[in-house]
């Protein structure tokens, strides 16, 4: 790990996102869940998408899930990521329910198939920020 690379767009964590930032240091998926509802939450937010209640907790997951979808960008998205071409940007549905977007890690992008089951990756960009990136499982 390095001191943040200021070449590229990175999170800044809010009151409401700084658990979830700081599980990914701690190679930890950290989701929110609604103590009135039962109804898991990403993104991290102050109040439950379903019932409004903000009696919210933080629950460690397994992180794993699904290839709902993906693409392939063989151009740059941004001239920020020239050195991640292709990106692979891809949804994934958590085991929890919730859908992420995030960026497979593969050598081949052509083994990446909808319905795959993956796993997290935790990219530790900097000393300060650790990225969720997903792997087939």
């Amino acid at each position: 790990m390095n001191d943040l690379d200021l070449t590229k767009p990175h999170p800044i964590p809010t009151p409401e996102t700084e658990t979830f930032w700081q599980g990914l240091r701690d190679e930890q998926v950290l989701l929110q869940k609604c103590c009135s509802c039962g109804a898991w939450i990403f993104y991290p937010r102050s109040n439950c998408h379903k019932c409004l209640s903000s009696d919210l907790e933080w629950r460690q997951v397994s992180g794993e899930g699904t290839l709902y979808t993906f693409t392939i960008a063989r151009q740059a998205t941004s001239p920020h990521f020239v050195d991640e071409v292709p990106q692979l940007i891809a949804m994934i549905d958590l085991n929890e329910g919730v859908r992420l977007t995030s960026t497979m890690v593969t050598n081949d992008p052509e083994e990446l198939t909808v319905g795959a089951k993956v796993v997290p990756v935790f990219d530790h960009v900097s000393d300060k920020v650790t990225l969720l990136r997903y792997r087939l499982g």
